[in-house]
């Protein structure tokens, strides 16, 4: 997104450090609104159900999409000189733009409808949603035989990496169990005298800590074996902590001294220093945790749509 989105966000006036910023902050939209990668994991590892958990993150993922437009809008408002007002489109150009996106928002709406409709499991939802992408492109000529060859051998490869980690987790998680890590760690959770949600706030303490070194799925295989028996033993929902810990372990990715975003945007575009992108990626963190703490005061907003898709 860095080298799709900078250029033309430099080229309409925008500063380069809040530009970064908010490439770095939109970067963390992707794991909480379904289909996630992490969410199937988290999942996988705790036996939760999975078309459950992509609810969950749906109202948390737009409120974040809501609280990321507020914050443009602010620093819009208040510097105009970071965002120079640009060219004015008709909605009729608007709409044309998107013309081309009607297939894939179909093939979309199918694959989650299908999944909660009951017509289909998670597992059998990606092939169906593989399938559709493959006719899309055939139908619009867009994919000959070397392009769905090459599609295959890296669906391969990233299918392989990601059971292999999840082969490590299960072998990880079951070394804890016989050594009786777990079981300590959990005892010592539940028995600290500061409370459930302090003990909440504590592990999220941790998971701001472990980002800063950590991408989420190290994070995810690493932690998920002890923390969640402890919370659940304190009480809390899973699936609601599902997207209480998906949200936490995005922090880490923009907050500093480390932020792997931010580091990733900056040896892309090198001539926008760290601290310029940590100052733009700011706000973003301020409504971030604002977020954390109301989805943490109301589990309700997270666990409305799983309990009426439930019904």
């Amino acid at each position: 997104m860095t080298q799709v989105a900078l250029p033309e966000m430099r080229r309409a006036g925008y500063d380069p450090g809040f530009s970064a910023g908010l490439i770095a902050a939109g970067g963390t939209l992707g794991i909480m609104i379904p289909p996630s990668t992490i969410f199937v994991l988290y999942g996988v590892m705790t036996e939760v159900d999975i078309a459950q958990l992509f609810a969950a993150g749906v109202v948390p993922g737009l409120m974040a999409v809501v609280f990321y437009f507020a914050v443009v809008q602010w620093i819009g408002w208040r510097d105009p000189a970071h965002m120079p007002v640009g060219e004015t489109h008709t909605w009729a150009e608007r709409l044309a733009s998107l013309r081309d996106l009607w297939a894939v928002i179909l093939l979309f709406a199918f694959v989650l409808g299908g999944i909660y409709g009951g017509w289909f499991t998670v597992q059998e939802a990606a092939g169906v949603g593989a399938t559709g992408t493959l006719a899309i492109g055939l139908v619009r000529r867009r994919l000959g035989w070397r392009k769905v060859r090459a599609a295959l051998i890296d669906a391969l490869r990233v299918s392989s990496a990601i059971m292999t980690i999840v082969v490590g987790a299960f072998l990880f998680g079951y070394f804890l169990t016989i050594t009786q890590f777990t079981q300590n760690a959990v005892d010592w959770l539940v028995n600290l005298p500061i409370g459930a949600y302090g003990v909440l706030a504590l592990v999220m303490v941790g998971y701001f800590i472990l980002g800063a070194v950590m991408d989420e799925l190290a994070m995810i295989l690493l932690t998920v074996p002890i923390v969640f028996p402890a919370m659940t033993l304190l009480g809390f929902d899973p699936v609601w902590f599902g997207v209480i810990v998906v949200m936490a372990v995005t922090f880490g990715m923009i907050c500093p001294p480390v932020g792997m975003n931010v580091f990733v945007i900056n040896s892309i575009a090198r001539d926008v220093p760290l601290t310029r992108i940590y100052r733009g990626t700011m706000p973003f963190i301020a409504v971030d945790v604002l977020r954390l703490v109301i989805l943490c005061a109301f589990p309700g907003l997270a666990l409305w749509l799983p309990g009426v898709l439930g019904h």
